[in-house]
């Protein structure tokens, strides 16, 4: 169980993916997506090893909201962290939800080009990604190197 829920055990799926889904759809659970009615929880696996979560946050003032993606990029550079290994984002309907744009670029970020980004469903993963399949000729930290 996660906080009250209960968390579905995904079949031929290794713990470390497991932990990313369980960790994601619980944060999923704490969306505040009163306008969207779409809520989603996203979490990532950092070089450390360590998880972070996040969840959307909705805003009247639709502009300022905030994505799940970019919520659990942001717990992972406050905890010290700054490489990500792998990303699972959970959402609900019947179609394929990938990250936005906005969090492809933040992913980037802190991802190699084969960073692997999972897309899920409540059912379970729906389709992986590599960083470089989702943002092919990203523009990244290499492009400002000297």
């Amino acid at each position: 169980m996660v906080e009250g829920r209960r968390v579905r055990t995904l079949a031929g799926v290794d713990a470390d993916l497991q932990e990313l889904f369980d960790a994601a759809l619980a944060g999923q659970g704490h969306a505040h997506a009163p306008y969207s009615r779409f809520p989603v929880g996203a979490a990532l696996r950092a070089a450390s090893g360590r998880v972070y979560a996040g969840c959307n946050v909705e805003n009247a003032s639709f502009p300022e909201g905030t994505c799940a993606e970019a919520a659990a990029i942001a717990a992972m550079v406050a905890a010290g962290d700054r490489e990500i290994v792998a990303v699972l984002t959970v959402a609900g309907g019947d179609d394929l939800a990938t990250c936005c744009g906005g969090c492809r670029q933040r992913i980037r970020e802190f991802a190699t080009a084969a960073t692997r980004i999972h897309a899920a469903g409540p059912d379970g993963v729906r389709a992986t990604f590599t960083m470089d399949e989702l943002l092919p000729l990203s523009f990244g930290p290499s492009n400002l190197a000297d």
